[in-house]
């Protein structure tokens, strides 16, 4: 495996009485890494927990060398990351240039750097027609382009994607797919998603969150060829979702 990009190890997270993240571990390095698991299984607060936006209960969180989970290195492991959240909210009648040099400024990029960024983030993300329209204008492919571009702006070593395919009709989720790919073959890119086909065609890792928990981890063809994908579940699919569901009801768990 390729260095780790992310480390976690044991991390617990509650709200309230009901604990979302119940000792999850997992290492992921560079390229596309998905994160699946039925609904409530605590995908999107561990992602939250990454980035920094929740602190665990317990358990420690790191970006590269640096802990996510002690506040003295906090900011400096923030800087690290990229996030984009599920239906990012960006500004409706900014210009899409402008939506993603605020997020820029807020990531901390100014001076000479800010227009080299921008310029790089426009052409990486082929933004560059499209750069004097109103965000409101775009379709729903596009604008999760210009969400993409927010996350990574700044340069970070590591992108966490929220359901980035989620309200996308056929073609659109094409070509996000396409863009993740591309933007997983310079940093290490972790997505949740319910949808196993994207996993299929753009991760290059999977780990499986039920019940607070990663219960899988490792490449897509060892969850296929492994022992949780037999029985096969009934039913038209392809083997890597028969695999999936078959492991999720071995589990007890119900994905809705």
């Amino acid at each position: 495996m390729t260095r780790a990009e992310i480390h976690l190890d044991g991390v617990v997270f509650a709200y309230g009485r009901r604990r979302a993240l119940a000792g999850a571990s997992w290492s992921v390095g560079s390229g596309v890494a998905a994160l699946l698991g039925p609904n409530g299984a605590g995908k999107t607060t561990l992602l939250k927990c990454i980035v920094g936006l929740l602190h665990p209960a317990d358990g420690t969180v790191h970006i590269g060398s640096l802990s996510m989970t002690e506040r003295a290195t906090r900011r400096q492991a923030q800087r690290l990351v990229g996030y984009v959240p599920q239906r990012a909210q960006l500004p409706a009648l900014s210009r899409v240039e402008d939506a993603i040099g605020y997020a820029a400024w807020l990531s901390g990029v100014t001076g000479g750097e800010f227009a080299t960024r921008m310029s790089a983030v426009l052409e990486e993300l082929e933004l560059q027609d499209l750069r004097r329209r109103r965000v409101r204008t775009l379709s729903g492919g596009q604008r999760q382009r210009v969400a993409l571009a927010t996350g990574i702006v700044h340069d970070p070593h590591v992108l966490l994607l929220d359901e980035p395919t989620a309200g996308l009709d056929p073609g659109q989720r094409l070509k996000v797919r396409h863009t993740i790919q591309q933007i997983g073959s310079t940093r290490a890119v972790l997505m949740s998603t319910h949808m196993a086909e994207d996993v299929q065609y753009v991760a290059d890792t999977v780990g499986v969150l039920v019940e607070g928990t990663i219960r899988y981890d490792g490449p897509l063809d060892g969850l296929v060829s492994g022992a949780h994908s037999s029985p096969r579940s009934p039913g038209p699919g392809s083997d890597f979702e028969k695999a999936y569901e078959s492991l999720i009801a071995s589990l007890g768990a119900v994905d809705d």
